[in-house]
């Protein structure tokens, strides 16, 4: 049996995963990422107690890493993600943003939207864009996995596409990220607007980055963050690059929190 990672040795909603594979006779286990689950680790050692043969082989399975991320640090991963043209704007000065990025690039944020737990959004996104924060297919349909709705700030929200689906709202991002952990989500992504994303990044739990960078110049707009994250180049936080993807004719740069 080949595993992602490492069977668990604890009774939640199932029973203990490596007592089950004992169960059925599997004579050996690879496993790419050890449990970093305190409660849960363990299934290696078990499995070898009782007689099967394991083999630890670590490899980065990108799927599971927002989860280990979160495990291992006790709250959400956190993606920050953006659109934006080649010199770092958003929108541009009248407030224009659709479309920065074409088609291929949507879909695919609609896909990663299908494999989080919650979307993020200001109210100031809430109440300018009207956002429905759904994750759609190509033909419109949604997918069967649905990321919560979570609306961040003390502005009122009218009705709109919010309202209609349901939606969760909180007064500051660390009320927020506090009740979905407890709540038991595990990976958020942060669609903007700017003053969101400049307190994400300020509260230093920004694991990962999903920038796609447009063709396109605007020379002045909205920018990513609506005021400085450092004051000089020294104390700016860092990421490490991850991949980079053409993505259509837009850019995908994927960037993972640099380690201390």
């Amino acid at each position: 049996m080949a595993v992602t990672l490492e069977p668990c040795n604890h009774t939640g909603r199932t029973g203990p995963c490596a007592e089950a594979i004992v169960q059925a006779g599997v004579a050996k286990v690879v496993y790419a990422n050890a449990d970093p689950n305190p409660e849960a680790a363990g299934g290696a050692e078990y499995l070898r107690n009782h007689g099967v043969e394991v083999r630890h082989v670590p490899y980065p399975v990108p799927a599971l890493e927002p989860w280990l991320t979160a495990v291992r640090n006790r709250r959400v991963s956190v993606t920050a993600k953006f659109a934006a043209t080649l010199d770092g704007f958003t929108a541009a000065p009248d407030g224009t943003s659709q479309w920065i990025t074409g088609e291929m690039a949507r879909s695919w944020v609609h896909a990663d939207r299908s494999r989080c737990d919650a979307i993020i959004v200001g109210t100031g996104t809430a109440l300018a864009d009207n956002p429905s924060l759904t994750a759609r297919r190509e033909d419109g349909s949604l997918y069967e996995n649905q990321p919560r709705r979570v609306v961040v700030g003390k502005r009122k929200v009218p009705e709109g596409n919010l309202k209609r689906l349901g939606f969760e709202q909180y007064a500051t991002p660390q009320e927020a990220l506090d009740e979905l952990w407890a709540t038991g989500a595990r990976h958020v992504i942060v669609e903007g607007g700017a003053t969101l994303m400049r307190s994400v990044f300020e509260l230093g739990v920004v694991d990962a980055v999903q920038a796609y960078v447009a063709p396109m110049l605007l020379g002045a707009g909205r920018g990513i963050v609506d005021g400085p994250l450092a004051g000089t180049l020294a104390d700016a936080e860092r990421y490490e690059l991850d991949n980079i993807v053409a993505a259509g004719d837009d850019v995908l740069i994927q960037l993972r929190r640099k380690d201390d």
